[in-house]
């Protein structure tokens, strides 16, 4: 069996840097059969497809327009499924990742140990990250970990790579970035998941994926609170209306037991305001049961994409 393996590189005015990312790639492979190299160019506003070509990269895909670092991933997937990759690793134009540790992480997806492999980085000893930038890492990570089941001790890490069948199964809804939300995908649906040490090399630039920390910190909570609606609404909603229901039933208890002594005259409003903490309550719980059956229904919908998926990679390998 060939195996084939793509290097996927989302690319936005990377002119400068872009060369010395692909000259850092490696050329060969134990266990890999063919090497090829993708960029996705995601509106580019300077000479970054000239770049692309003169690194002799083999394939070059995007749009007129940017449209963010999740579509830009996603885009690059969908060409590497239909170029017939069995093996898809992605990585950055700005040369944060060794190049050479794309066989390391690899490896467990060639040995069939994973079908996702993410680069975890010497967080903790790189000198570009500021103090409360390592401690915003740590603190994304765990919370990451807690919400998908999973291990990863570096979720935002874009060094990472994907079995064919497990990039067939992917979806990003987010337009800010694939990083977190492939993650929680991969816990809620039991995706083979490791993490392999990395290094990373001296900044070229700075991040171009957020304006400031308070920017990031803002989208990141943004996404992991709407992947957790999505993938477990239930417990989400039926956590909230069991809280506000046990107040309204604290206070109807209060209320009862001043009336029973003869002193329910003055609180009335109790009695109002518990029959408005039930109401909401139970409201709150009924929503997330409807949430779980429109949950249940992406899954299935889900299946039948990846099937649909399937047949359509397969058919453009045969033609």
């Amino acid at each position: 069996m060939i195996v084939k393996l793509i290097i996927q590189i989302p690319c936005y005015n990377e002119e400068e840097t872009l060369h010395i990312a692909v000259g850092d790639l490696p050329k060969a492979i134990d266990g890999v059969d063919e090497i090829e190299y993708l960029v996705i160019n995601d509106g580019s506003q300077d000479n970054t497809v000239e770049a692309a070509r003169k690194c002799g990269v083999h394939h070059i895909v995007g749009y007129s327009k940017n449209k963010g670092l999740a579509n830009a991933f996603m885009t690059g997937i969908d060409a590497c499924l239909r170029l017939g990759a069995d093996i898809i690793v992605n990585t950055d134009a700005d040369n944060q990742y060794c190049g050479e540790d794309i066989e390391k992480l690899i490896r467990p997806i060639l040995d069939g140990k994973a079908e996702m492999v993410i680069g975890e980085r010497p967080i903790d000893n790189i000198d570009d990250f500021s103090p409360l930038k390592k401690k915003l890492q740590h603190l994304g990570s765990l919370v990451v970990r807690k919400i998908s089941g999973t291990d990863v001790p570096d979720a935002p890490s874009g060094f990472r790579a994907y079995s064919r069948e497990t990039a067939m199964k992917l979806n990003v809804v987010s337009q800010y970035t694939y990083t977190l939300e492939t993650i929680i995908q991969a816990g809620h649906k039991n995706v083979a998941l490791e993490s392999v040490p990395i290094r990373t090399n001296p900044q070229l630039r700075k991040s171009r994926l957020f304006k400031s920390m308070r920017a990031y910190i803002k989208r990141s909570v943004s996404t992991m609170f709407r992947i957790f609606l999505m993938y477990r609404p239930f417990k989400l909603f039926a956590t909230i209306g069991s809280i506000i229901f046990a107040l309204g039933a604290i206070l109807g208890c209060r209320f009862l037991y001043f009336y029973v002594t003869g002193t329910g005259d003055g609180h009335i409003q109790s009695l109002i305001l518990t029959a408005v903490l039930l109401m909401i309550g139970f409201q709150t719980i009924t929503l997330g049961l409807l949430a779980d059956v429109i949950s249940a229904n992406r899954k299935l919908i889900e299946d039948v994409q990846y099937r649909v998926r399937k047949m359509d990679y397969e058919r453009k390998e045969q033609e």
